[in-house]
């Protein structure tokens, strides 16, 4: 694996909900502008009310500016590794600041459990919500943002709990039920297993395997990466399949192990079944199929994974959606999904806004900001 490629995974695991963040902050125009001053974070968090504790099992913060506004975000975050240690009192994060710098009041939970802990989250966002309501009053407008997987629990939390929020905002979202990001995921590993049999380092029976021990993923990633570079043309078979480019392709394989096996800990079996499903785009589609490894769902597992992370498109407040050139993580296919099914929900048709920034979760404050200001002026020109 190449310097730049760990040095890229290394930043998106210690900040799982939002990747390469820059340090500065620029103004956005008149609405935005008169929030920020020469040092936006000092501003925004010196002379800043700061409230955490544990809610539940969740470990909360909430930061309230000198110069509130009125307005509050709940913010969430993405996927966050089983095991990852956690701080306490919860920091703050470095992209809570373009918002605390804006006047705008900030709520953020870390979820009572680890992994793809979408329900955990929906409830611990709103539990923090109600909380924020009884200690320091209702705020003017209240609205959702997300990232990553927390882009996800904005469509949930408008979804289930729409009557709380002026609108939401999902950054880099995973914004597909559940059963379709694991039936990818489960092909990305098993169509790995196919073309690179028995990898030095990898289990034996396949990175799928619920039977193998767990493996840390920059060990996967490594293994994975020293694989690829055997046989160039298997590997650009499966970049072009799971639309990444061949550079990111390891990266990908890895998150994709870590997040099938936590979820598999977390719904205490084999959350997707393969037996059925016949592949395409494999070169020889029909020896592919023949010889590619099937798995046997576990029926509890995958009745969790269906109910615990579905979508119905039912909204009807103000939802943006904004995405990144080249995200290995969220491929191009899924920004039409959600949109198709608030369509056929007759909801609210959401904001796509042009992707912008590279990777996963790449964006600069200043365009997290410019995606926000849309849903503002949604919810504004709305009322």
């Amino acid at each position: 694996m190449s310097p730049v490629q760990v040095k890229e995974w290394l930043s998106m695991m210690r900040k799982p909900h939002v990747a390469w963040l820059f340090l500065t902050i620029i103004a956005l125009g008149p609405v935005m502008a008169s929030a920020y001053d020469a040092d936006p974070e000092s501003k925004a968090t010196s002379t800043a009310k700061v409230d955490t504790g544990v809610l539940d099992g969740a470990p909360y913060r909430v930061d309230i500016p000198a110069h509130w506004n009125g307005d509050l975000v709940m913010q969430l975050h993405g996927f966050e590794p089983i095991g990852t240690p956690r701080p306490t009192p919860k920091p703050l994060g470095d992209e809570a600041s373009p918002f605390l710098a804006a006047g705008y009041a900030l709520a953020q939970s870390s979820y009572a459990s680890q992994g793809w802990a979408v329900d955990d989250a929906l409830r611990d966002n709103e539990r923090l919500r109600a909380w924020f309501v009884q200690r320091h009053g209702q705020p003017r407008h209240t609205y959702v943002v997300g990232f990553s997987m927390g882009g996800y629990v904005v469509l949930t939390s408008l979804e289930h709990h729409g009557q709380h929020y002026d609108g939401g905002l999902s950054l880099c979202g995973a914004n597909v039920p559940g059963t379709r990001v694991f039936d990818d995921i489960l092909t990305s590993v098993v169509a790995f297993d196919y073309f690179f049999p028995r990898t030095t380092g990898l289990p034996p029976g396949g990175l799928a395997d619920p039977a193998a021990p767990a493996l840390g993923q920059m060990e996967v990633m490594h293994a994975v990466d020293t694989a690829l570079k055997t046989d160039e043309h298997a590997a650009q078979l499966l970049a072009t399949h799971l639309h990444v480019s061949r550079e990111r392709l390891a990266g990908a394989i890895g998150v994709h192990y870590l997040v099938l096996h936590q979820m598999q800990q977390r719904a205490k079996g084999m959350p997707v079944d393969n037996r059925a499903t016949v592949y395409a785009g494999f070169g020889d589609d029909a020896a592919f199929n023949r010889g590619v490894h099937r798995y046997t769902g576990d029926p509890q597992a995958m009745r969790y994974l269906a109910a615990a992370t579905s979508l119905s498109g039912e909204i009807h407040k103000p939802l943006v959606l904004q995405y990144n050139h080249d995200d290995f993580l969220i491929p191009a296919r899924y920004q039409s999904v959600y949109p198709a099914m608030v369509q056929s929900a007759h909801g609210r048709a959401p904001t796509v806004l042009p992707s912008v920034g590279e990777g996963h979760c790449g964006f600069a404050p200043e365009q997290i900001m410019q995606a926000f200001q849309t849903l503002t002026r949604e919810v504004s020109e709305g009322h």
